[in-house]
């Protein structure tokens, strides 16, 4: 299932996050693949603003929390670091709101890097939504889609 939405912010002092169409949609359709399931991966950001997703598998298949299967997420890591990307790290939400819960909270270790979530609430609008957090400091990032020429 793809989503037509582009989601925006007003406010020009939050940071953007910037997904090409292709990502956005393949973010959803990732989150629909096992729904009711969350699911969860990283996106590498190239330098070109091109990216590349890595599902990774939830190795809980939980409705409310995900675990990133350990040898996947270490080889998408590897290669997110070799390369020197941007990391993003989403799941999704197929039942709540695209806002860090407080386990998403407790469990974010790279300040550094974006976390997108993807919600289902709403079954004909998914939305992506993406924070950093630092030291339990959720700060909201714009996430803009880039239309590809």
């Amino acid at each position: 299932m793809s989503s037509s939405v582009t989601p925006s912010l007003d406010d020009a002092a939050v940071e953007a996050f910037a997904l090409d169409r292709a990502t956005w949609d393949a973010l959803v359709e990732h989150a629909w693949s096992d729904f009711p399931y969350e699911v969860c991966g990283l996106v590498g950001v190239r330098p070109d603003g091109s990216c590349r997703v890595y599902r990774i598998d939830n190795a809980e298949r939980s409705m409310t929390y995900y675990v990133m299967d350990a040898k996947q997420l270490l080889r998408a890591m590897r290669e997110i670091e070799d390369e020197g990307w941007e990391l993003a790290i989403y799941h999704s939400h197929t039942h709540t709101q695209a806002y860090p819960s407080a386990t998403d909270i407790r469990l974010a270790a790279y300040p550094d890097a974006t976390y997108l979530i993807v919600t289902l609430q709403d079954r004909d609008r998914p939305d992506i939504r993406g924070f950093s957090i630092v030291d339990g400091v959720v700060t909201e990032k714009r996430v803009v889609v880039r239309e590809e020429a």
